[in-house]
């Protein structure tokens, strides 16, 4: 499907960016367009790949703009077959103390990316979810979950021939930007004590190619509104921690906890119970179409649904649940533990 087309990543520059463009540059894509609003990161970014990729190099174009800025990404999308839109703020910490820029960015960030789609008739877009988004308790996560009602709700007013809009959620990917892995990986290369905040707090866990897949299948299978998981084993922070330290440390490696942060669950959700009872089982993933009922509510206000009453969840503690040594063998996937 990505025969001759362009692809454009929204804040291409950071580890989703990276891993797609790489992922699909070598194919027989057209052209890669990458915007964001960082001039350091793409200039190191087209060194790199100019570097490992000089055959194909030149299908990466670099648009600087900034997704709170209409005006500064539409022409990006001029010509453009499909969107994966990965631009953020998803620390968490720094979401809570600046939750208003969570909201221009996430929430009317991700709007102007539909708007700048649907100008140019963008056959597909992929907006990139969280878990956080799932029964919200911090910033970064309930403007993610606004996000994902404004897709959907956008979507309910494309008509056939319009852009689809889909979304994908996930768990905690190892070793993105933000990821505790590295940060674990330098305390121990420092010879600094690891820091964990709860040993207990369980966090589901993916590799960089598992998100690529994810985003593949859901522009090959997405119908407008959808919304798709990858179902993903977890671990607590506690074997995590354990499991690095086997890996990359030593007799006097200490792990020591420095209690919970701003905003941190004890779990993660990926699928609500109210997502759970619509949810179609497709094997490796989970499809949530979109609640396409209009605002004629007296048509549904008699009948409720009794599945909610023995619907479960999906989250980080009911999921499979992985020791040290699985932990290890799913750390020795990525590239700093090769």
């Amino acid at each position: 499907m990505f025969e001759n087309k362009i692809l454009l990543i929204t804040g291409g520059t950071g580890s989703f960016g990276n891993a797609v463009a790489k992922r699909f540059l070598t194919s027989d894509i057209k052209e890669i367009r990458i915007v964001s609003r960082d001039e350091k990161k793409q200039d190191d970014m087209r060194h790199e790949y100019q570097q490992k990729y000089p055959d194909y190099a030149n299908k990466l174009k670099f648009y600087i703009g900034d997704v709170r800025d209409y005006k500064s990404i539409e022409y990006a999308f001029k010509g453009v077959d499909y969107v994966f839109h990965a631009a953020a703020l998803k620390q968490v910490p720094s979401c809570e103390f600046y939750p208003i820029e969570a909201v221009k960015t996430n929430i009317l960030g991700s709007d102007n990316v539909i708007d700048a789609c649907v100008k140019h008739g963008v056959k597909k877009a992929i907006f990139l979810s969280t878990d956080k988004a799932a029964y919200p308790i911090n910033a970064m996560g309930m403007t993610k979950a606004l996000m994902e009602k404004n897709v959907i709700a956008r979507s309910r007013q494309l008509q056939e021939g319009d852009t689809v809009l889909c979304l994908t959620r996930y768990g905690n990917v190892m070793a993105s930007r933000g990821s505790v892995i590295p940060l674990f990986v330098e305390q121990i290369e420092n010879d600094q004590p690891v820091t964990i905040t709860n040993p207990e707090m369980t966090r589901f866990m993916m590799t960089l190619d598992e998100a690529v897949e994810l985003v593949l299948f859901a522009f090959e299978n997405g119908n407008q509104g959808d919304l798709f998981v990858q179902k993903a084993p977890a671990a607590t922070i506690g074997t995590l921690a354990e499991a690095i330290v086997k890996l990359k440390g030593n007799e006097k490696t200490k792990v020591v906890n420095i209690g919970t942060r701003h905003g941190e669950k004890l779990y993660e959700v990926l699928v609500t119970k109210e997502d759970m009872v619509k949810a179609e089982d497709l094997g490796n993933y989970y499809r949530i179409p979109a609640d396409n009922r209009d605002l004629n509510y007296d048509r549904y206000i008699n009948k409720g649904n009794e599945k909610l009453n023995i619907a479960e969840e999906y989250n980080s503690h009911n999921t499979e649940r992985l020791d040290t040594e699985g932990m290890i063998l799913l750390l020795k996937k990525l590239e700093m533990f090769r």
